[in-house]
């Protein structure tokens, strides 16, 4: 079998360093290209030496058409407004593309310059990208020729609420997210707020009340609930390396017993290969999913409040950024969706 050619753009971050150890592991492609403007010379085994042994390539500069010759699929792990000067012209040579940053996950441009200060940089992409969260858009990843990968809050907030909006048994005003995640969501860089005496011993919200990564959350929360949704979001920073745990409130519908709730969230993810729903007793911890592309789900019902309360646990640097990203490719390969993750 011919292994799949395989570029990372950006690939020096705490995503790319992921999809590395990801990509250099799966059993069906070659990664063939991994570029950095800051690495753009080294060895990838000195600047990670845990691959040392393991790949022989070298950082280069993020040029498209040294890209496109080296590779079938890209991965852009940039900032968003970077991410979209790769994806047009990497498209324009035949590659797909899976992008992780929030340049496509929109459909809207106008929401786009809302949330993130800047026009759209490639408008006319929108239409055409596909929302790369495989419990909800299995079938059009797999045809996809540019998927963009969700974020991590993304992913812990709508798998958590996705089987109590899609069946209709919340009411979808009122709605409540909060998230405790590690500040390696924000990616390798030297800010204050995220160095390691400004996070250790200290939790604290940021981004209210209006966090970017809203926009996306509630445009699929309202395709799920086939309504438009609006909620309130509380990001909070805590002191661990990876892992986002979060609550979503939904105020009740219809009378919902703990055993139904229970078989309805069990039910919708019967068959996901990396969503596990908490069986009762138990709630989902950090712990038991860092380093995996595991989602664990716990759901209750709280009759004293007629409140649904749905919980979650997610790695962000793997289900949230690169192993999604990775499922994602198994299936627009024609892949098991499983190959090379855990």
């Amino acid at each position: 079998m011919n292994k799949v050619k395989i570029a990372i753009v950006g690939a020096s971050g705490y995503t790319g360093e992921e999809l590395v150890r990801l990509l250099l592991s799966h059993p069906a492609v070659e990664l063939t290209c991994v570029t950095s403007r800051q690495q753009a010379g080294q060895p990838l085994g000195k600047a990670f030496p845990k691959f040392a042994s393991r790949s022989k390539l070298v950082f280069t500069e993020p040029k498209v058409d040294d890209i496109a010759r080296q590779a079938e699929v890209a991965f852009l792990a940039l900032p968003h407004g970077v991410a979209a000067e790769f994806a047009a012209p990497l498209l324009e040579k035949g590659l797909r593309v899976i992008d992780l940053s929030a340049d496509f996950r929109l459909r809207s441009a106008e929401v786009y310059k809302d949330f993130y200060a800047h026009d759209h940089p490639a408008p006319a992409l929108l239409k055409e990208a596909v929302y790369g969260s495989p419990e909800l858009r299995r079938d059009e990843i797999r045809k996809a020729r540019l998927v963009a990968s969700p974020g991590c809050y993304p992913t812990s907030i709508i798998l958590a609420s996705a089987p109590a909006l899609k069946n209709k048994v919340v009411k979808t005003v009122g709605i409540i997210a909060n998230s405790l995640s590690s500040p390696s969501g924000a990616g390798r860089k030297a800010e204050p707020d995220y160095l390691f005496i400004e996070c250790n011993e200290s939790v604290r919200a940021y981004g209210l009340p209006k966090h970017r990564h809203l926009s996306e959350i509630e445009q699929e929360l309202s395709l799920l609930a086939a309504t438009p949704i609006t909620i309130s979001f509380t990001p909070t920073l805590v002191p661990i390396n990876r892992g986002i745990h979060t609550t979503v409130y939904f105020d009740l519908a219809k009378p919902l017993s703990q055993a139904d709730a229970q078989k309805l969230y069990e039910d919708f993810y019967r068959n996901e290969p990396f969503v596990r729903v908490m069986e009762p007793g138990r709630l989902p911890d950090t712990k038991n999913i860092a380093g995996t592309n595991f989602l664990d789900v716990a759901v209750r019902i709280d009759p004293r409040t007629n409140r649904l309360i749905a919980l979650s646990a997610v790695d962000n640097i793997v289900k949230g950024a690169g192993g999604q990203a990775v499922q994602s490719l198994n299936l627009m390969c024609s892949l098991d969706e499983t190959t090379g993750l855990v």
